[in-house]
């Protein structure tokens, strides 16, 4: 080993040192290994957007972009390696030739060499088939002198590829396990940015400690997490790894927590991030094709609570489908005891509370699943816990609210409890079922695609019911638009949903809901106000991305930072193509063509749905809002029909809900203020028979 100091006698100008640390089986938490080092900040890596594997991530870095390995054709990308040792050249002296000299004298006959990286074609022509423009090779390729690599003995060399220029090739590779410290420091006259692989754990935890410890004045480091691909199969992608372990040194004090503009939350950044800060320290132009932001330092390090952010991220997916089974599950219980033998009148009256309290309880959703997401229990008790707080949130709302007004409560509930999160930064809705989804990578804030179209349906429903019975004209109008645009900032806005779609789609259901209301008939002026109102919506957004996040919001980081036509196309065919892959996932063509199915059945017999409200203005007005949001947040999500089928599913719940009338209230309402005629005791409503 060397001594302390002895590293930082290099130059003190600007370095950046990439080191990969691999954690031995059985070892302890990586994570608890860097929060040992006090100069580190330590953070949660999303690595790859979909399967890891670890050329993609390598891959990633370099390009300072990425997409879902779908958009790619071939998905899986080639097999990456990187010769080094007498395969790189005959210049390098291999670890074996030098095993039992001292440091000094290997240092002194070591010599440095190039390398090319094999299948880099394949690599290019990969790149070229995505839907946005992708540069491999641009990280090294801004850098003078470009990048250089330190393998480590018994690690396959393609975390080299990091240091590759477009085409490929590594302006120097250089040593060895048994001098590698050495190898750095003779790398450091030349080269300014050097990718290292460190021995597996505990070697390479003591070789991270001494390189923290000794890091010159100018360097940042940046250490990341190794793990393995799959045996024989370093092209497929593997579940497990999407989240890895990341730190730095040199950004500002260690003992921090990571962050970065590309995630917007505390202790997220993502691999694209890399090659922007590294640029960035070394003073040198951020090509606009690197799509990530400088990771900064964001607050003191809670290791524990990172850790428990790790783990929750990772089981999220697993749990989100067979949540929406045990709540659908439950309904369907409470409407089987319901329809038990008892007597007519009784059971008439157990069905209609069932299929009310069901419906609510459905509604309530978006909110019940911060609670889990507090508490973070085992996956029984997170359904359980989950099942529980819904149904009793649909009971007390259907207990203290007369019937058609209950939706108004799950729907301010929603819009409250998730801006308040967003502003204050709990991060409870990233860690819910119904959250972004960060361990897929794609999206690490504000409101997914999974909510976007069912808050809709829910604002919407909450203000049929609120001006129930309504008159159409200017002040029900009035109304409608004056809560979808409010909506629309909730779901646009940088610091709380952050969804261009979601701009989209409510405006154009808020357009059709507001239209319905106005009093005469539909004409070319309201036909124009409904095709211009996504377009309005997305100006108003520009100018609210501009004001409150400074141009670094979600839409003016992407479209409206684009540079060319070209750009823009890519946006536009990257998100069809994934929402065509989703189209594709699973169960999702079934839940479509059923959601489509029921669309036009909805339509066509849209009066004998409403007949609990007796077809009211407002009523009809929401459902076709709620449906118009489902079908553009289909047509311009990247998660296509997924945004169709749970406006679909929120349109059936609130149908739900009318339909479960209490038996002591007529279904017939009028729209005149007329209060609602009470049925005879044991009598029955045609229309709830």
């Amino acid at each position: 080993m060397l001594p302390d100091g002895a590293l930082g006698a290099s130059s003190q100008r600007s370095s950046v040192l990439l080191a990969f640390v691999g954690a031995a089986p059985g070892a302890s938490s990586f994570e608890r290994e860097l929060d040992s080092i006090p100069t580190l900040s330590t953070g949660i890596l999303s690595a790859t957007q979909g399967a890891y594997t670890t050329a993609q991530l390598v891959l990633d870095i370099t390009q300072g972009a990425r997409v879902s390995s779908s958009a790619y054709k071939p998905a899986s990308p080639p097999f990456l390696s990187l010769p080094v040792g007498s395969q790189a050249g005959s210049q390098t002296v291999s670890a074996a030739t030098n095993r039992h000299a001292s440091p000094s004298e290997t240092v002194a006959s070591a010599r440095t060499t190039g390398s090319q990286v094999t299948s880099w074609p394949a690599v290019l022509a990969r790149a070229h088939s995505a839907p946005q423009l992708l540069d491999p090779g641009l990280l090294a390729a801004q850098v003078p002198n470009g990048g250089a690599y330190v393998p480590a003995d018994g690690v396959e060399a393609v975390d080299g590829v990091i240091a590759a220029n477009r085409s490929g090739y590594v302006d120097g590779v250089l040593g060895s396990s048994g001098t590698l410290l050495n190898s750095i420091r003779r790398l450091r006259s030349s080269h300014r940015l050097i990718v290292a692989d460190l021995p597996v754990a505990p070697a390479g935890y003591a070789d991270l400690r001494l390189l923290a410890a000794s890091r010159p004045a100018g360097e940042l480091l940046i250490v990341v997490q190794r793990v393995p691909d799959e045996p024989n199969n370093t092209t497929a992608g593997q579940a497990g790894h999407e989240l890895l372990w990341a730190a730095v040194a040199g950004l500002g004090p260690g003992g921090h927590t990571l962050t970065s503009q590309s995630t917007n939350q505390s202790g997220l950044i993502a691999a694209i991030d890399i090659g922007p800060t590294i640029l960035e320290h070394l003073g040198l132009r951020i090509p606009a094709d690197m799509r990530g932001r400088r990771i900064r330092i964001d607050g003191p390090l809670d290791s524990a609570g990172l850790r428990a952010l790790k783990r929750r991220l990772e089981i999220l997916d697993s749990r989100r489908l067979a949540a929406l089974t045990w709540l659908v599950a439950t309904w369907a219980l409470l409407l089987v005891f319901a329809y038990l033998p008892f007597r007519a009148a009784e059971r008439r009256g157990r069905s209609a509370w069932a299929l009310r309290t069901g419906a609510l309880a459905m509604l309530w959703t978006p909110v019940a699943v911060l609670l889990p997401a507090a508490l973070e229990p085992s996956r029984t008790v997170e359904f359980v816990v989950l099942v529980i707080t819904c149904f009793v949130l649909g009971w007390l709302t259907d207990r203290l609210m007369p019937w058609p007004r209950a939706p108004i409560a799950p729907a301010v509930g929603a819009v409250l409890a998730l801006s308040v999160d967003a502003l204050a930064g709990t991060q409870l809705l990233i860690r819910s079922l119904l959250g972004p989804n960060p361990a897929f990578g794609a999206r690490f804030y504000g409101i997914g695609n999974e909510l976007k179209s069912g808050l809709a349906v829910l604002v919407f429903t909450a203000v049929a019911a609120a001006l129930y019975p309504a008159v159409r004209g200017r002040r029900a109008a009035t109304v409608m638009a004056c809560a979808g645009i409010l909506l629309a900032i909730v779901e646009g806005s940088a610091r709380i949903g952050a969804g261009v779609g979601g701009v989209i789609l409510v405006s154009a259901g808020t357009a059709v809901a507001t239209v319905m209301l106005l009093a005469g008939t539909l004409n070319r002026r309201r036909v124009l106000i409904v095709m211009a109102a996504p377009i309005v919506g997305l100006v108003a957004l520009a100018a609210l991305d501009l004001a409150t996040a400074h141009g670094s919001g979600h839409f003016t980081g992407s479209v409206l930072d684009a540079r060319s036509a070209g750009d823009i196309r890519d946006i536009i065919v990257r998100r069809y193509t994934a929402a065509y892959d989703e189209l594709k996932n699973h169960l999702m063509p079934f839940a479509s063509a059923l959601a489509l199915a029921a669309s036009v059945i909805a339509v066509r017999r849209r009066e004998l749905l409403c007949a609990p409200v007796d077809s009211d203005p407002a009523w009809l007005a929401a459902l076709a809002g709620g449906l118009t949001a489902g079908v553009i947040g289909a047509l311009s999500e990247d998660s296509g029909p997924v945004l169709l089928v749970v406006a679909v599913f929120t349109l059936g719940c609130v149908l739900g809900y009318l339909w479960g009338a209490p038996p002591r209230v007529s279904p017939a309402r009028r729209c005149d203020g007329v209060p609602p005629v009470p049925l005879a005791a044991g009598a029955s409503s045609s229309s709830m028979q």
